[in-house]
């Protein structure tokens, strides 16, 4: 269990609790952590528990209380796994086809997450009881790399690196149609879609920033080989930008139709760089496609 004590100055005055624990802790935590934190009951100002938009006055106590991870009730698992790096801070993980990162509705076992309790029991505490260790995450039907956290520290500096885009992260994609323009940038943003609430959509309501950029590698008959390298870390976002430009990949079930040429949707995390949060090394993996995307070439 940790605790931080500050003390509000004269120009905290009036200003929201939640604000001045961000400002206060942003190297240590995201904002929805301490969010999460001060809704647990852990936050105190005065010694008297306080909410997110406890307005503070100079001279105010605060008292920020961080407890011990939960132990996670998700069941350690044997499931052969492709580690392509490991030590005792983190490891990176080349993810195959049909591997769900995390339990959730519908798949309470043999997730990644079951099966890295299974290799190691190190993992980071901060992605929640059923998402130890999980920085970042690919959808089901992607393959490719992703790295996890073996202890908070590394957990929160990756997050960081994420969040201000100083990992770098290279997709291939094959996607339907020919696409025009040999390489160009999708800035659109993206939210949750108004009517079908587990997709998500372009849009300029309740919706967040999303750059992806994209180059041609090879157009066929009638689907092009993108690479793509994002700018931001959206759910869903290169199928969404994908979509909205009218060249969706190419067996997406979601957002676009089947496909006779694959049978999920043609998506591989190809490549993954990062400086390592301790040694400060700068790290880089290459994955090679999977064979139903070989067979497209």
């Amino acid at each position: 269990m940790e605790k931080f004590l500050f003390n509000a100055e004269e120009v905290d005055n009036k200003k929201r609790l939640d604000h001045f624990l961000v400002e206060r802790l942003k190297e240590r935590f995201s904002r929805s952590n301490i969010q999460r934190l001060i809704d647990e009951g852990n936050a105190k100002v005065g010694g008297v528990p306080a909410k997110s938009n406890k307005r503070l006055k100079p001279g105010d106590p605060i008292e920020l209380t961080v407890p011990e991870p939960k132990k996670t009730h998700v069941v350690a698992e044997q499931i052969d796994l492709n580690i392509v790096y490991e030590d005792k801070h983190l490891l990176v993980v080349d993810k195959p086809v049909g591997l769900v990162v995390h339990p959730g509705v519908g798949h309470a076992t043999g997730t990644l997450v079951n099966a890295l309790l299974g290799h190691c029991k190190d993992l980071s505490g901060i992605g929640g009881e059923l998402r130890p260790g999980i920085v970042h995450r690919l959808d089901k039907d992607t393959s490719g790399l992703l790295v996890v956290a073996k202890d908070d520290y590394t957990h929160r500096k990756l997050a960081n690196g994420f969040k201000n885009r100083t990992i770098k992260r290279k997709y291939i994609a094959f996607v339907k149609g020919a696409v025009e323009l040999d390489n160009g940038m999708i800035n659109l943003p993206i939210g949750r879609h108004k009517r079908h609430r587990q997709k998500m959509a372009v849009g300029f309501e309740d919706a967040k920033e999303a750059l992806t950029h994209y180059k041609v590698l090879k157009r066929y008959d009638d689907y092009t080989m993108l690479e793509l390298v994002l700018g931001t870390g959206r759910t869903h976002q290169i199928r969404t930008h994908l979509e909205y430009l009218g060249h969706p990949l190419l067996g997406d079930k979601k957002y676009g139709k089947l496909s006779e040429k694959i049978d999920r949707h043609a998506l591989h995390a190809a490549m993954l760089g990062f400086t390592h949060p301790v040694t400060k090394e700068f790290l880089e993996f290459e994955s090679e496609l999977p064979p139903d995307m070989k067979r497209l070439l």
